[in-house]
């Protein structure tokens, strides 16, 4: 089924603008005009878009994943396992994430799960930090002493029992894991680090703006679209807190 819109992200458009040179401004045509290559601007905005945020939430689904199972481990059996992971976070915090990013991307072509890989090794320490601490105040209540002594195994008691009382950080920090997802991706594009071309992305549109400042609509376009995005994701995140707030 065709879109309304009737141009495509990577459909190159310089048949269609007869003598004018690209980029064009917006007009009736394309709305938001064309980038350097002859591409329609608003077309690659919306596929940026789903790109951006089918991103941005499967690297918050490992994010999440990896911090939780992470921080419940030190925080519930503490101990050797509580210093052994605090002191292999202290290590992994310490390798600078871009110049990773540099070297793998110099070695092998980043691609969209190879990014979510590199990234989300990277991310869920925050999410373990903050898991650890929920951990070590839930697990000396009277509810999990119960459990305990009627012999449930840890994993139950883990899960189904300390976890759900220790949503608050989970759900304070989705629409902030959010963004930063959003914004990872668009620094990396931006810098050539990220998703390689012609794949519609925020990044290289607002890299066409900076090397075409005389062009504004390839830098207010893609700012303007983050900005109303990030608003928005807050908006939700924020209802989704008050919901979950007894």
């Amino acid at each position: 089924i065709l879109v309304i819109y009737p141009f495509g992200p990577n459909e190159n458009l310089l048949d269609e603008l007869d003598t004018r040179n690209p980029p064009t401004k917006p007009d009736f045509r394309n709305i938001m005009g064309t980038d350097d290559r002859g591409r329609d601007v608003f077309a690659r905005l919306v596929y940026g878009f789903r790109i951006s945020m089918s991103f941005s939430l499967i690297l918050t689904f490992f994010e999440y994943l990896i911090g939780i199972i992470y921080g419940a481990s030190m925080g519930y059996f503490g101990g050797k396992t509580d210093f052994f992971g605090m002191w292999f976070i202290e290590i992994w915090s310490s390798i600078p994430f871009l110049y990773m990013v540099m070297i793998i991307s110099a070695v092998l072509q980043p691609n969209f799960m190879l990014l979510i890989l590199i990234i989300s090794l990277f991310s869920w320490i925050g999410m373990a930090w903050y898991i650890r601490a929920e951990f070590l105040r839930e697990k000396s209540k009277e509810y999990v002493q119960a459990a305990v002594s009627i012999g449930v195994k840890d994993h139950k008691i883990i899960f189904k029992h300390i976890l759900p009382n220790s949503l608050t950080p989970l759900v304070t920090f989705l629409p902030f894991t959010v963004i930063s997802g959003i914004l990872s991706l668009v620094s990396l594009d931006f810098l050539g680090f990220g998703l390689p071309e012609p794949t519609p992305s925020w990044g290289e549109l607002l890299n066409q703006g900076t090397r075409n400042l005389n062009y504004w609509w390839l830098t207010v376009s893609p700012v303007s679209a983050m900005f109303f995005t990030l608003i928005l994701i807050t908006f939700i995140g924020e209802a989704i807190r008050e919901a979950f707030d007894p």
